[in-house]
C-alpha cells in the first residue's frame, strides 16, 4: 500500500472504526498528516509570526481528528484489541509506549472478531 492509497482509504472511511487496517495504512496516513501539519504550521508562522492564535494548521487538525481516531481503532482491531485502548494515550509515557508497540505489531493472521484479514490474498503485502 502506498501513501496515496492509505490517505484515500482513510478519508473514504472518514469516521468508520469498524473493520481492520494494515500497518501500512495506519503509518502512511500518520506520516501524511504529520507532514501536512508541519507544512501548514510553517505557513502559519510565516504569515502570522510566532504569536498567532489560530491558523490553517489548527483547521487541518480538526479535519483529520476523526479519520485519525478511526484508523487507529481499525489498526488495533487488526491486532485483536478494542479501539477503546486508544484511551491509553491519556497516560503519559507508559500509555504512549504501549500504544506505539501495539500499533506497530503485525496483525492477527486470518479472521478475528473484528473482520477479515486485510492482508489476505495480497502476497506482496506480507510485510505491510
Amino acid at each position: 500500500m502506498t501513501m496515496i492509497e492509505a490517505v484515500k482509504v482513510c478519508f473514504a472511511k472518514y469516521a468508520t472504526a469498524s473493520g481492520r487496517a494494515r500497518r501500512a495504512e495506519y503509518w502512511w496516513f500518520t506520516l501524511f498528516t504529520v507532514i501536512v501539519s508541519l507544512m501548514l504550521s510553517g505557513i502559519d508562522i510565516y504569515s502570522q509570526g510566532w504569536d498567532f492564535t489560530y491558523g490553517i494548521a489548527d483547521l487541518w487538525s480538526v479535519v483529520t481528528l476523526l479519520p485519525t481516531i478511526a484508523v487507529a481503532a481499525r489498526r488495533l482491531h487488526d491486532t485483536d484489541r478494542s479501539g477503546w485502548w486508544q484511551l491509553l494515550f491519556f497516560i503519559p509515557i507508559i500509555g504512549w509506549i504501549v500504544l506505539i508497540v501495539w500499533l506497530a505489531t503485525p496483525g492477527q493472521p486470518g479472521r478475528n472478531r473484528f473482520g477479515d484479514d486485510p492482508l489476505r490474498g495480497d502476497p506482496a503485502a506480507v510485510f505491510s
